[in-house]
Order: structure tokens, then C-alpha cells, then sequence
């Protein structure tokens, strides 16, 4: 069974950093991509970042370029979000999602949520003004 937990949301004040992790069960990281997404209430779902690491692949949302990184570690399957120079504007719940296309696969439509098999349950981040 493939599940995916999300964790290290929180409140923070605008400025200030934070970094989420997603742990994965079922199925390994390497030669599958994970992204990240988010939601805020009344929005929808938009993608944030995307790791492939087999292809070296990592794509971002312009909003998050040059603040937001994402990085993965094979060994503890876990994909980590840092999240730096944190603005109100980032507030929303968090979710990583899998992404189980060939390992060969460059995901150009990485922020298309539906290109993705499982997803986690979601972490909040509150970035306070």
C-alpha cells in the first residue's frame, strides 16, 4: 500500500523558513517524481515544486522560485519542501503527491494535479504578517 505523510507545517511569521518533509511507504522515490501542492481556502490546488531525482529534474512555481527548494532523500524516502522568506500570501495546507510515470519520463505538466496517483493527507502552514 503506497502512503505518503506530510509534516513540519506550522505558524511562522512572515520572513521566517520552514521545511516540510514527506515520508513514503510502499513505493521508493528514486525513478518516480514527487510533488509538492498546496491549497488555500477558496483556491485551487496549485503546484508548488517537483522532484525527479533519477533525471535530475526539479521544477518550481514562479511565486516560489528563489525561496522554495526541494530536495530528496533516497535512503529515508522522504522529500523535503524548504521554504525560506515565508510571505502570508504561502498560507495554505501542503500535500505531497506521487507521481508513478516511467523513470524515464520528464514530467513537463508537473503542476497538473492529476497526473499524480496518491497524494498525503496534508500539512498546514500559516505564515502570520
Amino acid at each position: 500500500e503506497v502512503q505518503l505523510v506530510e509534516s513540519g507545517g506550522g505558524l511562522v511569521q512572515a520572513g521566517g523558513s520552514l521545511r516540510l518533509s514527506c515520508a513514503a511507504s510502499g513505493f521508493t522515490f528514486d525513478g518516480n517524481g514527487i510533488g509538492w501542492f498546496r491549497q488555500a481556502p477558496g483556491k485551487e490546488r496549485e503546484g508548488v515544486a517537483y522532484i525527479k531525482h533519477n533525471l535530475g529534474q526539479t521544477s518550481y512555481a514562479e511565486s516560489v522560485k528563489g525561496r522554495f527548494t526541494i530536495s530528496s532523500d533516497n535512503a529515508k524516502n522522504t522529500v523535503y519542501l524548504q521554504m525560506n522568506s515565508l510571505k502570508p500570501e504561502d498560507t495554505a495546507v501542503y500535500y505531497c503527491a506521487a507521481d508513478l510515470a516511467p523513470s524515464s519520463m520528464y514530467r513537463v505538466r508537473w503542476y497538473d494535479p492529476q497526473v499524480y496517483a496518491y497524494w498525503g493527507q496534508g500539512t498546514q502552514v500559516t505564515v502570520s504578517s
